[in-house]
């Protein structure tokens, strides 16, 4: 699995500096967005977390299977894991200084 996400992730970029293959949003985009406080345009629109995306139509059987056991293994690990992981710490913190005021920032995955 780990060879062919390697494989994956190389043939993607090289697919983008060939300009075959290009991302539907620009880092300028997000920024805007951001800015604004309109990422729902772009999230809603587009899959823009940090999760590599594996799957695609043009694989074979074989290794669309395993593309999505990557992707979900991916997704569980790196994104939902993480966010329990933050909601317990961030729980924790305020039941152990309820006298504190706290800022938390998180990313938007």
């Amino acid at each position: 699995q780990v060879v062919f996400a390697l494989n994956q992730t190389l043939l993607q970029q090289e697919s983008l500096r060939a300009g075959s293959f290009q991302i539907p949003y620009t880092t300028e985009d997000l920024i805007k967005h951001y800015s604004c406080g309109d990422l729902s345009s772009i999230i809603s629109n587009h899959d823009t977390s940090q999760v590599p995306n594996f799957i695609n139509a043009s694989l074979p059987a074989h290794e669309r299977i395993t593309a999505q056991e990557i992707d979900s293994y991916f997704r569980q690990e790196l994104i939902y894991k993480r966010n329990e992981r933050m909601g317990r710490r961030v729980k924790d913190l305020l039941e152990e200084h309820p006298d504190k005021s706290f800022f938390f920032a998180f990313g938007a995955g």
